[in-house]
């Protein structure tokens, strides 16, 4: 399988620690792409490919890259194989690293992010409160009791999600729901094979609920990597604790601002942003002078804690809290006042004085979570009564907002009306979709403070989007620079499905240049379907028989038989037996792989191109598994591997109903 196969691939053990597995995938992709496009490849040849590597090309241009590799290898004309590829791209990077210093445009992506394998250090006060957490909501779990409380101060924590159910069942306790737990491998002694897909099912739903995956695979669990175990958990925790940070699930924060437009403005923010404007409306009520800005600098006195406790919780308020000149001592009976309050302790005297964000957030969300201190009574805005459109648009956000933060961009986006606005994710989105499309020349990197600079970034965009042949009329770069909500799903939509179909087309190496249709996945989901002996049929991705779900429990089964537990699929008579269906395809689905965003109600309701980008993510898988298990050459096995990128880094398949045809 996957896990193991790159690691066959690069036999030198010093490589294998430069990446992650992740990373490997992406780079070998690339490799690949470049040695099938002249039938070989020289290091004469990578000064002009490289280009395509993002970060080295920009940082260097195409004479450098020569130069460099000209002063650093005497034959130029040799072949040149993967682990050659690697070492050159290495040496390209600390080249890059010590000519310009720190201060290079852009450095690797690989570099920066927060699960790169070069950061390896770990918290021991985030693994305890991390620790805490699991050990106080997961107490009850059947399954979980044999091996709870786990003991912070060891690191038991890191081989029990080492089969992966223990993240599993941490996903739905921050969003309920998410994996059907039905498909999660839950034997006491799991083999390799299930306990992998525990990881898969995971790292998928992971990404499904927004976490940020990007350089994690099956097999860092499998070797227990803990900063990136732990960088896991906090994610999910922190996902689980800001849930009730929006109008919908606590409509009583419309008392932080005044008019509607404020409205619509808090309802565009991030749940961090929230909870801070949360905390200085509440401490501006204290009389508190101070603004805070941050969960660390800005509250290591504990006076922000002490002030804010105090009018939430008055009836507990030690007056010598505020009369202490000792900022530790202040933070210990701060949180003796928390404990009365009933929060649970995310963080220790230490961690608020040391300033420690991530346990601070934690701790702030908890309090919020226990008493916000807002009125009882809801105002009556017209913001928060939705129709069934603005239900699917807002459903459609997230699931486009997740899929383009799996990507693994620079910047994190918390809404795709705003955070799109100035064309720069946009562009580095299509970068990644159709890689060298973009003339990154004419384009303004944030923060970019001219507004028609934004509109030259979204001009791009859209005159990209019509070399693609999608369909935009009457769609220009203003529009998306005002946040035009439907010509922004609309646009997404079809980018999404133009990096869907040319996915499918790469590992169809017999359609010999034809384009892929709809039709095509059509067809061969039907095929595949009878060819299993079934009589289910898709007429097509709006078929209302496909709401019970048995269609695709037939699909799922003929790609890989041993997938389904029958035993556990219902009828789909009812609403609720279609919607057990619909969670468990979903679930099942990722468990083999797919990387999707679709929910439940996307397959009850059959929502049209939530259901082709279904059956395309599992045709998609299909094919890949079929590459990678062909026995074959060198060149064939590495075409296998470039499918396995592929799925990691960009088919997260997903699509919106309301957006143009």
């Amino acid at each position: 399988m996957a896990a193991g196969y790159v690691g066959i691939l690069v036999s030198d053990p010093w490589l294998q620690n430069q990446f992650t597995q992740v990373e490997l995938r992406s780079l070998k992709s690339h490799f690949v792409t470049m040695r099938r496009e002249n039938g070989r490849l020289t290091l004469a040849d990578l000064p002009a490919k490289m280009s395509r590597l993002k970060h080295v090309g920009e940082n260097l241009t195409e004479q450098e890259r020569d130069s460099f590799l000209r002063d650093s290898y005497e034959k130029l004309d040799d072949d040149v194989d993967f682990e050659l590829f690697l070492r050159v791209y290495l040496k390209l990077q600390a080249h890059i690293s010590s000519r310009l210093g720190s201060g290079a445009k852009n450095s690797s992506a690989f570099l920066k992010s927060p699960t790169s394998t070069l950061l390896h250090t770990i918290s021991a006060s985030e693994k305890a409160s991390y620790v805490s957490h699991i050990n106080n909501y997961l107490a009850e779990d059947e399954f979980l009791k044999g091996y709870l409380p786990i003991d912070p101060s060891t690191n038991d924590v890191f081989e029990i999600a080492k089969d992966g159910v223990l993240l599993c069942k941490l996903i739905n306790v921050a969003v309920p729901g998410t994996i059907d737990e039905r498909a999660i491998n839950t034997k006491r002694v799991l083999n390799p094979w299930e306990r992998n897909e525990n990881h898969t099912l995971c790292l998928n739903s992971a990404k499904a609920i927004g976490c940020t995956v990007v350089n994690i695979g099956t097999q860092d669990f499998i070797e227990g990597r803990r900063h990136l175990v732990l960088g896991l958990i906090s994610q999910i925790i922190k996902i689980q604790l800001l849930a009730d940070l929006n109008l919908r699930k606590t409509p009583q924060l419309v008392e932080l601002v005044g008019d509607s437009k404020d409205v619509e403005e808090l309802m565009s923010l991030p749940p961090e942003k929230i909870l801070l404007r949360w905390m200085n409306f509440q401490l501006k009520k204290a009389e508190y002078s101070k603004t805070i800005t941050n969960f660390s600098s800005d509250i290591k006195d504990a006076e922000a804690y002490a002030h804010l406790l105090k009018i939430l919780a008055p009836e507990h308020n030690n007056p010598s809290t505020m009369a202490v000149k000792d900022a530790l001592e202040r933070a210990k009976l701060v949180l003796e006042h928390a404990d009365k309050m009933g929060c649970k302790r995310y963080l220790t005297a230490r961690d608020i004085v040391e300033g420690s964000p991530n346990l601070n957030l934690a701790f702030v969300a908890h309090v919020f979570q226990r008493r916000n201190g807002l009125s009882t009574q809801t105002k009556q805005i017209s913001f928060l009564e939705t129709s069934p459109d603005d239900a699917l648009i807002s459903r459609e956000e997230k699931a486009f907002r997740f899929w383009i933060n799996s990507l693994g961009h620079s910047t994190y986006i918390d809404n795709v009306f705003e955070d799109l606005r100035n064309g720069w994710v946009l562009l580095e989105t299509l970068d990644k979709v159709s890689p060298g499309i973009v003339n990154w020349k004419v384009a303004s990197r944030p923060p970019i403070k001219m507004p028609f600079r934004k509109v030259e970034n979204c001009n791009q965009v859209v005159k990209i989007g019509k070399q693609l042949k999608f369909s935009l009329v009457n769609i220009a770069g203003t529009d998306i620079v005002q946040g035009n909500k439907k010509l922004i799903l609309a646009y997404l939509w079809q980018l999404m499905r133009c990096n869907m179909l040319q996915l499918l087309k790469l590992l169809r190496f017999h359609s010999h240049g034809k384009e892929l249709t709809d039709a095509d996945i059509l067809e061969w989901a039907n095929s595949k379907v009878k060819m299993s002996g079934s009589q289910s049929y898709m007429a097509s991705f709006k078929d209302k028989r496909l709401s019970d779900g048995n269609f695709f429990l037939e699909l799922l089964s003929a790609v890989e038989p041993r997938a389904v537990n029958w035993s556990l699929v219902t009828k789909g008579e009812t609403e609720e037996e279609k919607r057990m269906n619909a969670t468990y395809i979903i679930s099942i689905a990722r468990k083999l792989g797919c990387s999707i965003f679709l929910l439940p109600e996307d397959i009850t309701e059959v929502n049209q191109k939530m259901i082709l980008t279904l059956t395309a993510s599992i045709m998609y898988w299909f094919l890949k598994q079929r590459i990678e298990e062909r026995p074959c050459g060198a060149s064939d096995c590495e075409s296998g591997s470039q499918s396995e990128t592929t799925s990691n880094s960009t088919i997260d398949d997903t699509g919106s109903e309301s957006s143009t045809d």
